[in-house]
């Protein structure tokens, strides 16, 4: 294939496509807003899941590295009321397919392995337009511009390329999360790390719920999640950390103190995390030259899928491209129609859900639900 792949966006979708048209000797160059790869904290831990996940691994051909990342024993769940007792539990056995890992060091692996010089730094988007006949502009902030004839935009949620394609602006889901971390959690706040287990826990009463993840060492990262209209967070001054704590852990006055631990005793300041989502069948008529992958193709509501989507999506992409050296909008065609309905299939999943999650019944839904799924399991 002889025409050069522009991406925007080093995120996992990003990161994948390039090095799977490395793998495929196709040249591409990655413009991302972030001055380095360093620039912010990548976020905490993903299960990588065997059915699309790994598959795009495989598709890089990075899976002997990408074992070499594994956190042992981190498939552990369990499931808590708001007392702390154990209502579900199901240990790691090692037979799980759905390995975690650490987002941070699963993008540095994708970095790694690239040339150097294909991830442009310090390249924040201002702007896209079309010039006609498949080629389009990108405006960086600083001014300056690249004109492409293949753009693939894998700039999430807000990105600036999704309007080339589609005039749908991501909603709000009504559910929030509240980020935080307990460091140092098996010598500092022992009963709280005893209460989230090995790996990851989830507490849930209706209207609001706790999940907490071990991630490498003794660290706890925590999410609170709280189905709440954007106007209720807005009235919290979250610049006020002590101020912001308190208020968020109101909301589970009289839960167990191992699992308000988890938030009151958070070593670093709580970070707001509103969800937003595109419409469930969110698609585009096949524009010449450019295509979207990851959630700036279909971003949807917290369902445990979205970066294993956004690295399937860039395989798939990378994989067209590879095979269609000397047609591109074969390619992208191809790429596309699988896109759509894979996408909208995960998203309409997790319709409904919030009634399991956080209704009347919670956290007994919720257990429910994991039950038949192990069921589910064994009988295949």
């Amino acid at each position: 294939m002889r025409t050069p792949v522009t991406i925007i966006g080093a995120g996992l979708g990003g990161l994948t496509l390039a090095r799977v048209l490395h793998v495929h000797g196709i040249p591409a160059t990655v413009y991302e807003a972030e001055a380095s790869p360093t620039a912010r904290a990548q976020g905490g831990m993903l299960d990588i899941h065997d059915y699309n996940g790994q598959l795009a691994v495989r598709a890089a051909d990075l899976m002997e590295e990408f074992r070499g990342l594994v956190l042992e024993g981190r498939q552990a769940m369990r499931v808590l009321d708001r007392e702390g007792t154990v209502l579900f539990e199901k240990a790691d056995d090692g037979t799980g397919g759905r390995p975690e890992v650490q987002r941070g060091e699963l993008r540095q692996l994708l970095l790694d392995s690239l040339p150097a010089g294909t991830v442009r730094w310090g390249h924040k988007v201002s702007g896209t337009r079309a010039l006609g006949e498949g080629r389009h502009e990108v405006t960086f902030a600083d001014g300056s511009t690249v004109v492409t004839s293949l753009l693939v935009g894998a700039d999430g949620a807000w990105s600036r390329v999704r309007p080339l394609l589609s005039t749908d602006i991501p909603e709000y889901t009504g559910l929030s999360f509240v980020e935080t971390y307990l460091y140092d959690a098996d010598t500092r706040h022992p009963a709280a790390a005893k209460a989230v287990g090995g790996g990851s826990m989830m507490a849930h009463a209706p209207g609001r719920a706790i999940h907490a993840h071990r991630e490498s060492g003794d660290t706890l990262h925590t999410y609170v999640l709280l189905p709440r209209p954007l106007d209720w967070f807005a009235e919290i001054d979250f610049t006020d950390a002590a101020a912001a704590t308190a208020r968020i852990a109101r909301e589970f006055d009289g839960w167990a103190p191992e699992l308000t631990a988890l938030i009151s005793d958070g070593d670093t300041p709580p970070v707001l995390r509103p969800h937003y989502a595109l419409p469930i069948e969110h698609r585009w008529e096949r524009v010449p030259g450019v295509t979207l992958v990851g959630d700036a193709a279909h971003l949807a509501a917290p369902n445990g899928e979205g970066a294993n989507l956004a690295m399937l999506d860039g395989a798939e992409l990378g994989k067209a491209l590879a095979a269609h050296p000397d047609d591109v909008e074969a390619a992208l065609a191809e790429y596309e129609q699988a896109l759509f309905p894979r996408s909208a299939e995960v998203a309409a999943e997790g319709v409904g859900s919030d009634e399991i999650m956080f209704g009347d019944n919670a956290p007994h839904g919720l257990v429910s639900m994991f039950t038949e799924f192990i069921g589910q399991e064994h009988a295949q």
